[in-house]
């Protein structure tokens, strides 16, 4: 069957819900991960419900044509990225909060939901959803399904899949297929919502989740400890966990981290010259339990050897420090481009992580800042170059490659939360070994025969 006859079947189906129009479908090409390669859409199509989602798989498959499903596009492995002659299925517009269930603490959500959007819904009912990416204010549900996100609250709450109890799912075929409960517990049959949350648009579309909610927890009280050496800093991290003590937020930023938001935002963070680390923990136990962990903490970082360290109760003052946090992405920019990673180690090699990246930084001549989540080990090394200069690019790649080797070889994983896309797949064969690349393979030939869905991500 030729194009024409798709796109015609496709704006049958969609109406003004399809793009064409080079200028608009170059928008949806790619999401914010600059090493991931791209293509050039056939169309980019945005349903408005399930069934028209269905419809456009099944036109989609009787012409061969693949389909890359996207949320907003703020994924940092080229998951989303579109390959020549596809169908990028955008579910942006499939944004409904279809329930909120108070009294069994749950929502049912379509994809398209921003995250801070839902989290302020729920809000509303004295309850909380937990997984927060650094994107909250922008990424949608369905790509935080997708690929498993993480964020600043893994270290108490877990992570996306920890917060879902079950999933729509249109499969290669146009049927939809309804995963989970809606019980706290239930072990009926393979745990097919697991299976599909983390698999980055290649087994299926998402077009509904029934998520799990929790109290909202209380106002937080905030913790700044600074560091003289990263090695101290990973100390306390350690013996933080050793001492069983669970804050709701354990951040740590390196001193390339904290120089770049300290000129951003015009601000001091309180760490004074010549720190190595800056370490934020917060705990939102509320009351006298919050004052116990959080004195607590700040007596390990005193005892780890940390040259300052305050704990705050003022919501400002805290959300002042969370600011900082999340504005290191931002921040780096003042210094070129960034090229951000997620490698994940145990937390006890913390500290040898941000010693390699150092290393790695002086070998290729290039900046390279860390910051993470210390709660979880999930680190964010970040590179910055020069994107009109060839030879810069070719040394941030080189780097963005040493940092996952150094991830691996201290017994850690090349990817804590962003996914591997288009961008890791070699990495995944080198982590996952020869079988469990041949298990992956089965599972995706087992839904996806044509391979209709998101080919060459994940794994080739």
């Amino acid at each position: 069957m030729s194009t024409d006859a798709l796109l015609t079947r496709l704006n049958s189906i969609l109406g003004d819900g399809i793009a064409v129009d080079p200028d608009v479908t170059a928008a949806y090409r790619r999401d914010v991960m600059p090493l991931a390669p791209f293509g050039e859409p056939l169309a980019v199509a945005f349903p408005t419900d399930t069934a028209q989602v269905q419809e456009v798989v099944r036109a989609c498959a009787e012409h061969g044509v693949p389909i890359v499903p996207r949320g907003a596009g703020s994924g940092l492995s080229g998951a989303a990225n579109a390959i020549d002659g596809c169908v990028v299925l955008v579910t942006t517009r499939m944004n409904a909060i279809l329930e909120i269930d108070p009294d069994n603490r749950l929502a049912v959500v379509e994809p398209g939901v921003i995250n801070l959007d839902l989290r302020g819904a729920v809000e509303k009912h004295g309850l909380f959803y937990p997984p927060d990416p650094s994107s909250y204010d922008w990424c949608t549900i369905g790509g935080n399904l997708s690929t498993n996100a993480g964020g600043l609250c893994c270290v108490k709450y877990g992570v996306t899949t920890d917060s879902v109890l079950g999933l729509h799912v249109v499969l290669a075929d146009g049927e939809l297929l309804k995963t989970g409960r809606r019980t706290v517990k239930g072990v009926a049959g393979y745990d097919l919502t697991k299976l599909f949350i983390g698999s980055e648009g290649t087994l299926g579309v998402i077009t509904q989740a029934t998520l799990a909610l929790r109290p909202l927890p209380q106002a937080p009280g905030t913790m700044v400890a600074a560091f003289g050496s990263t090695e101290a800093a990973g100390v306390a991290v350690t013996r933080i966990v050793r001492e069983g003590i669970v804050p709701s937020l354990m951040e740590i930023m390196d001193a390339t981290s904290i120089e770049a938001v300290e000129e951003h935002l015009h601000t001091e963070l309180g760490a004074g010259k010549g720190c190595a680390a800056l370490l934020i923990c917060q705990s939102d136990s509320g009351g006298e339990a919050a004052r116990r962990e959080l004195a607590m903490i700040e007596q390990v970082c005193l005892d780890a050897g940390a040259e300052m360290a305050f704990t705050t109760f003022d919501p400002a003052e805290g959300q002042a420090l969370l600011t900082a946090r999340r504005a290191v992405l931002m921040a780096l920019e003042v210094y070129g481009s960034w090229l951000t990673d997620d490698v994940c180690v145990p937390r006890t090699r913390i500290a040898e992580l941000i010693a390699g990246c150092e290393r790695i930084s002086r070998e290729v001549g290039l900046r390279i800042a860390v910051v993470g989540h210390a709660g979880d080990g999930n680190m964010h090394p970040t590179i910055v170059y020069d994107p009109t200069s060839e030879d810069e690019f070719a040394r941030a790649r080189q780097a963005f490659d040493d940092i996952l080797a150094v991830g691996l070889s201290l017994g850690g994983t090349v990817t804590g939360e962003h996914g591997i896309g288009k961008i890791k797949r070699e990495w995944l064969a080198r982590e996952i070994g020869p079988i469990g690349l041949r298990t992956h393979r089965a599972i995706k030939a087992a839904l996806d025969p044509e391979n209709l869905f998101n080919p060459g991500s994940m794994f080739h």
